[in-house]
């Protein structure tokens, strides 16, 4: 078995996601065969992975951070570097994907007793990811302070115990407390729990560092615990996909640009990350619009994004008045993408005989595309190569979805994958959708496109900047933390 290390947080949030990522292009760079590996993870924001030793060439879901720490390390992901994958789809209730496939459905206090029988399939999938590597970099999920959940544990120091793989704490010292929670965690974990934790690093410290020597030292008096590094805020991070929907809570628009792109916030979005290569254009703002704030009426732009729960985001769009606020900007000359559940929303209906995603069984559609949606138990997963039919051009991009779109306006498909059309377009060509996401990811149609909104598009390279960014991470961490230290304690 490779030699392994993992990363756990005093809270969520923390910033694991981009040190592990970090962490994992170093060691890439010091000629490690290194992967990454998370046991269990919650987010709509899925990536797919190939299933090791599947013939009929499917794919398996991951959350779409164990895609970009697969990347950090040079290797094709796989649905064994995130076996349990949790896809909210109400406030109390998720899908729940083990080894890349749907296990089933359950609400938050079911999971709980779920779990044990989910660690068999952690373990297994922790096997496999470590075959031929020389190290594996794990990523926790929440904090392991979450005591009330330690006899069930599968994604903290549940884990670390059963696996024998030490710990290195993350405390984020932007939210405050960083001395408390980093101390509190050690007060509370039972001893088993404390022993298997090495040290622990400081995240998205602003300022001069050494203002917070006296902090070192105190912590360590509290703890005993050394600590590797304090980690400054990095602005790399910000050329990196982000996996949870937390940060959009604090995104804002910024200077005035040509286009502006008005993307509401829906209670189960999903894929946001297809709006990263528009926020990277610099003659493009992308504005996320919150469930209370109208879409901007200056928008050139809206973008409907995907939904783990088409039907109740669909009500939800219209509670916020937001499909008054999508009529005007068609009637202004407005344009509109809609992605996968977008795509989805914006035909006559979207039906739900078998309540698939809940108990409302059909929902009147925003009515701008002629084509409606039946939900259907099968799954698609799949990465796909395809092509743009407006402009001629390549595509690249994956797809997660249920349900079958039919209608007029799939005769005027947005893109042609394996042969078949896919998706819809309006008799005036304003109005798009696709079961494709990634779409803003093709360099050149992304270009082709933004020049049809009558906005020069740039010669970015957006796969390539986020090569860069994980580089300029690792760089980062190299400095600022012990690496050598880290990946010494590996066992």
């Amino acid at each position: 078995m490779a030699r392994a290390i993992m990363l756990q947080g005093t809270g969520s949030d923390v910033g694991k996601t981009v040190l592990v990522a970090g962490l994992c292009r170093a060691a890439k760079k010091r000629g490690l065969k290194v992967r990454p590996f998370k046991p269990q993870n919650m987010s709509n924001n899925a990536a797919v992975a190939d299933i090791p030793g599947d013939n009929n060439r499917g794919g398996g879901e991951i959350g779409r951070a164990q895609w970009l720490q697969a990347i950090a390390c040079g290797v094709e992901p796989t649905v064994h570097m995130n076996p349990v994958l949790l896809k909210p789809q109400t406030d109390v209730g998720a899908q729940v994907i083990v080894q890349g496939k749907v296990f089933g459905e359950a609400r938050a206090r079911d999971y709980q007793a779920l779990k044990s029988r989910l660690m068999d399939a952690v373990l297994d999938s922790w096997a496999k990811v470590g075959e031929g590597a020389d190290l594996v970099i794990v990523e926790g999920a929440g904090s392991p302070a979450e005591i009330n959940l330690r006899s069930r544990d599968i994604a903290n120091m549940g884990f670390a115990t059963r696996a024998n793989v030490p710990v290195v704490l993350v405390g984020d010292i932007d939210r405050g407390g960083v001395i408390a929670s980093i101390a509190g965690t050690h007060l509370i974990l039972p001893e088993e729990d404390r022993r298997m934790i090495v040290g622990y690093l400081i995240n998205k410290f602003r300022g001069d560092v050494s203002l917070f020597d006296d902090g070192i030292k105190a912590i360590e008096g509290f703890t005993g615990w050394r600590c590797f590094g304090v980690v400054p805020w990095l602005k790399a991070a910000a050329r990196l996909p982000s996996e949870d929907s937390v940060v959009l809570e604090r995104l804002a628009s910024g200077e005035k640009r040509a286009l502006k792109v008005a993307v509401p916030m829906l209670g189960r979005i999903a894929n946001f990350d297809d709006l990263d290569p528009l926020k990277a254009e610099p003659q493009v703002e992308v504005v996320f619009v919150p469930p209370g704030q109208r879409l901007p009426e200056d928008a050139g732009l809206v973008v409907i994004p995907g939904s783990k729960s088409t039907i109740g985001d669909l009500l939800q769009f219209r509670e916020n008045g937001w499909d008054r606020d999508l009529l005007g900007h068609r009637k202004r000359g407005g344009h509109v993408v809609g992605i996968c559940g977008g795509f989805q929303m914006l035909g006559r209906i979207v039906r739900d005989p078998q309540r698939i995603e809940g108990s409302v069984t059909e929902a009147e559609g925003l009515g701008l595309l002629d084509i409606e949606t039946v939900m259907e138990p099968e799954k698609t997963v799949r990465n796909v190569t395809a092509r743009s039919v407006p402009f001629d051009l390549p595509l690249e991009g994956y797809e997660i979805h249920l349900g079958r779109t039919t209608g007029p306006d799939t005769r005027r498909p947005s893109a042609v994958i394996n042969g078949v059309d896919d998706g819809a377009i309006s008799a005036d060509g304003k109005v798009l959708g696709t079961y494709m996401h990634g779409l803003f990811c093709a360099n050149a149609f992304r270009g082709k496109f933004l020049e049809s909104l009558g906005v020069n598009g740039s010669d970015l390279d957006y796969r390539a900047e986020v090569e860069r960014a994980l580089d300029d991470v690792a760089a980062e961490l190299e400095v600022h933390l012990d690496c050598d230290a880290i990946f010494g304690l590996a066992r």
